[in-house]
């Protein structure tokens, strides 16, 4: 069985995000990482191929940098990695790295499950997993908090939703997204990192993929900070716990909080 599991390089979570006075994101000094939801994804992925026989394949999307992101997925088990790059995938939507991405996928022989961590880190949008499964055209299970089974043509998992648990069933090939629940993920070994450092990873451009530049359909027209807020503290004291409470509900009723 061919898996392929896509992961995303991501700003460090402790990056704080700040815009410049002419529009343009800035994380700071911030390392790049391997998407901490991603890493869950590998872990599923390499134990339902060990389970039920076959490799795990990394895919990302993003600048040469981002082989850095992949080189992580080798370290931790997988098989083989491939990098899509292309200049005009610089500000691509969830949209269009979802056509991206299937495109890679579909290069590749006979792949019969496609795992994605539940969201990205930086956008947080959660939906490249499910719009690449629309673009493949397969069934798609979101949120899976256990293993898949696999039974045949056949994929059955547990989902992790409001209620509690989900039972599904899906047909092969399918894409995954997973939640942590599906176990913790494992530490690469240092001879799976020396191995991974030392990996040629293909880079494949939008022209080697056959597809034209992906249109955006959602787009940011202007980001902006934050506003700070000014916050204060004031300490209440009082001769009694009566006295304190009586001033803090004066206190509350001349700010009219109440």
């Amino acid at each position: 069985m061919n898996i392929v599991v896509c992961v995303k390089q991501v700003p460090d979570t402790a990056a704080k995000l700040e815009i410049d006075a002419s529009g343009q994101v800035s994380w700071g000094d911030a390392g790049m990482v391997i998407n901490p939801w991603d890493e869950y994804a590998v872990e599923a992925a390499l134990q339902v191929a060990s389970a039920n026989g076959g490799k795990v394949t990394a895919l990302s999307l993003g600048p040469e940098s981002a082989q850095d992101a992949l080189k992580h997925a080798l370290a931790m088990g997988c098989k083989g990695a491939t990098l899509v790059s292309d200049p005009a995938l610089s500000a691509v939507d969830t949209q269009g790295a979802a056509r991206a991405l299937a495109a890679a996928i579909q290069q590749m022989d006979d792949v019969q499950l496609v795992f994605f961590g539940k969201q990205a880190v930086d956008g947080d949008g959660g939906v490249t997993a499910a719009q690449t499964a629309r673009v493949l055209g397969w069934d798609m299970v979101s949120f899976a908090a256990t293993l898949p089974e696999i039974d045949g043509g056949t994929l059955k998992a547990d989902r992790a939703i409001e209620e509690g648990r989900q039972s599904v069933t899906a047909a092969l090939p399918a894409v995954v997204s997973v939640v942590k629940d599906v176990g913790e993920p494992r530490y690469p070994s240092f001879m799976g990192i020396r191995k991974a450092s030392r990996a040629k990873i293909p880079v494949l451009s939008l022209g080697d993929l056959g597809i034209e530049a992906p249109t955006k359909v959602v787009d940011w027209p202007e980001l902006m900070n934050l506003p700070t807020e000014d916050v204060s503290v004031e300490m209440i004291t009082g001769d009694s716990p009566a006295d304190i409470a009586n001033k803090l509900a004066d206190k509350i009723l001349a700010e009219k909080v109440l």
